[in-house]
C-alpha cells in the first residue's frame, strides 16, 4: 500500500483528487492532505510519503516553489494541475511525473508503476549504503566516510592532504592530485576527520598533519609534501605549535 499526502489549495480538486485515488485501487492510501502548502511542509520536515501529489497553481506558493522548499526530498513528487503548460517544468523540477486533471485512469495507473520503481529502487540502495556504513565502523582501521555525488567514497587518511572552505561547500585535496567537492561546511568535515591527524590550521584549512613538510614561521604558512603552501591563522598558530 503506497502512502500518500495531497496538497492542492482548493478543497473541492483536493476531496475529488482524494477521491479518484482511493477509489482507483486499493494501493494507494491518503495518510494526510492540505490546502495550505506550508502547513504540508511542516508536515513533511517530519514524515516520508511514498509519493506526493502536488497542485501547480496555488496563492501563497505555486508548486515549483514549493519543491525548491522541501527539506527532505526522499519521495517522488508527482505534479497535479487543470492546465498542460507545465508539463517540461515540472520535469526540470525532478517530478516523476505530471497529471492532468481530471485524472485517467490509465494514465494513473502508469504513475503508480513509476513510483513503485522509484521507491523500490531508492531502498536498495539506502540498504546497501547502511551495510557499507555498518561494514566500515566495524573495521579495526575504518576508513573516512564521504557522502559526495551521489556515492559514498571511503578513504585512508593517508590519501588526505588537505580540506577547504568555500561558504557552504567543502573541497577534499587528495595525494593523487584529484579532488572532491562537499556539500557541507568546512566545520562539519572536520567533524569526519580524525582529530590525531588532522588539525584545523585556519578558518578556511584543514591539514593532515602527517604531510606537513615545512612550516614557515615568519610567513606564517606550512608547505605540504604537495608543495601546497597553507596559511597559518594567528588564532590557531598557538594550537599548532602545541601540536608540533
Amino acid at each position: 500500500m503506497l502512502e500518500a499526502v495531497i496538497v492542492d489549495d482548493e478543497k473541492k480538486a483536493l476531496q475529488s483528487l482524494s477521491w479518484e485515488l482511493t477509489n482507483f485501487s486499493d494501493e494507494i492510501s491518503i495518510v494526510a492532505s492540505f490546502t495550505d502548502p506550508f502547513e504540508a511542509l511542516s508536515y513533511l520536515k517530519n514524515s516520508t510519503p511514498d509519493c506526493l501529489f502536488l497542485d501547480i497553481e496555488m496563492p501563497t506558493m505555486d508548486g515549483f516553489q514549493f519543491i525548491k522548499k522541501l527539506s527532505n526530498r526522499d519521495f517522488p513528487v508527482v505534479i497535479t494541475t487543470a492546465y498542460n503548460q507545465y508539463a517540461i517544468k515540472a520535469l526540470k523540477n525532478e517530478a516523476i511525473d505530471y497529471l492532468l486533471k481530471p485524472i485517467d485512469t490509465d494514465d494513473l495507473s502508469e504513475t503508480i508503476v513509476k513510483i513503485k520503481k522509484f521507491n523500490a529502487k531508492n531502498y536498495t540502495a539506502d540498504k546497501l549504503e547502511k551495510i557499507l556504513l555498518n561494514f566500515n565502523s566495524n573495521q579495526k582501521y575504518k576508513k573516512i566516510t564521504f557522502n559526495t555525488d551521489g556515492k559514498l567514497v571511503f578513504l585512508e587518511s593517508d590519501q588526505i592532504l588537505y580540506a577547504e572552505s568555500d561558504g557552504n561547500y567543502s573541497t577534499i585535496y587528495l595525494k593523487d592530485g584529484h579532488k572532491m567537492v562537499l556539500t557541507k561546511k568546512l566545520k562539519e568535515v572536520n567533524e569526519l576527520l580524525p582529530n590525531d591527524s588532522f588539525f584545523r590550521i585556519h578558518n578556511s584549512y584543514i591539514i593532515n598533519l602527517t604531510k606537513i613538510k615545512e612550516f614557515l614561521k615568519t610567513d606564517g604558512y606550512v608547505v605540504l609534501e604537495s608543495n601546497h603552501k597553507i596559511p597559518v591563522s594567528r588564532q590557531k598558530k598557538s594550537d599548532f605549535l602545541d601540536l608540533l
